[in-house]
């Protein structure tokens, strides 16, 4: 549970995830978030291969910071990231509502504003822009030499921290409404996933159990659904997702054999990367 929710942890990740979509260079927006203890959940709008190289920094950073403030030390992420296309607008609010259920369709709190970790929803729900902090510990090093020790030098001493802004943007089905359409949204998306959870009868454990969990544990049983290709409203459109995955593949897979046969002009589809060719 190493991401488990405290108001230090909340902060370290918010940062990290500023971090990254300012790294990103307009190449990633950011729609919606939510953090839980041991995974997280995004929805994004990414340009090209800049998804590739965003989860890389934000997961990075992430083990290394995170990791640092609970005292692990080796790996931090089972797997590889998952990301799938999401098709279409009734399948895009979906997601929405997915994100926003976490915590509550766990059993955890019977609300979702009563979730401890980070989340989208207090943005969703006010002002769209959040100003977090950012430990440059790059910044810190440099320091060391200077010969000055200055008290509360540890790697999240105030002293280290600069200010960083997340933006969530609207979904791009929503850019047409007004700010109050768009909140009263997400109210009616609230309501739907807290009424499930009210059906289902069963008490919420609270927050307070959620941050009672020590970050090591693990969980005595860790649920592993497949991940599915992609996400819309009709089978069809899934249909159609998956023969022109089914076409990628075969375009890559011929691409990828005269490259190893020394044709380096064999042309590969678009975002693909040629397989490494070692010398013989």
């Amino acid at each position: 549970m190493l991401l488990r929710p405290s108001l230090e942890v909340n902060e370290v990740v918010g940062g990290v995830l500023a971090k990254a979509v300012q790294h990103s260079a307009g190449g990633v927006r950011l729609h919606a978030f939510t953090f839980a203890s041991n995974h997280f959940h995004l929805l994004v709008w990414a340009r090209g291969a800049s998804l590739a190289s965003f989860m890389q920094y934000l997961r990075a950073n992430l083990s290394k910071k995170v990791g640092r403030w609970v005292d692990w030390s080796g790996g931090f992420w089972e797997r590889r990231y998952s990301a799938e296309p999401v098709l279409d607008d009734t399948a895009l609010v979906g997601r929405l509502r997915y994100v926003l259920a976490h915590g509550v369709k766990e059993g955890w709190v019977e609300k979702c504003a009563q979730w401890p970790g980070l989340t989208c929803l207090p943005q969703l729900l006010g002002a769209a822009r959040r100003l977090l902090h950012w430990f440059n510990w790059t910044k810190r090093w440099s320091k060391r030499g200077s010969g000055s020790r200055a008290e509360g030098e540890g790697r999240f001493a105030e002293q280290w921290a600069e200010p960083v802004e997340l933006e969530v943007a609207p979904l791009p089905c929503w850019v047409g409404k007004s700010e109050e359409e768009r909140q009263g949204a997400v109210r009616e998306l609230l309501k739907e996933v807290e009424a499930e959870a009210r059906a289902r009868g069963k008490p919420a454990l609270g927050a307070q159990a959620v941050q009672a969990q020590h970050p090591h544990t693990r969980p005595e049983r860790l649920k592993r659904s497949p991940r599915p290709l992609g996400h819309a409203s009709t089978r069809q459109a899934l249909r159609e997702l998956r023969e022109q995955y089914r076409a990628f593949v075969a375009v890559f897979r011929e691409a990828a054999a005269r490259w190893r046969r020394g044709d380096f002009l064999a042309h590969f589809p678009r975002f693909a990367f040629p397989p490494r060719v070692v010398p013989g």
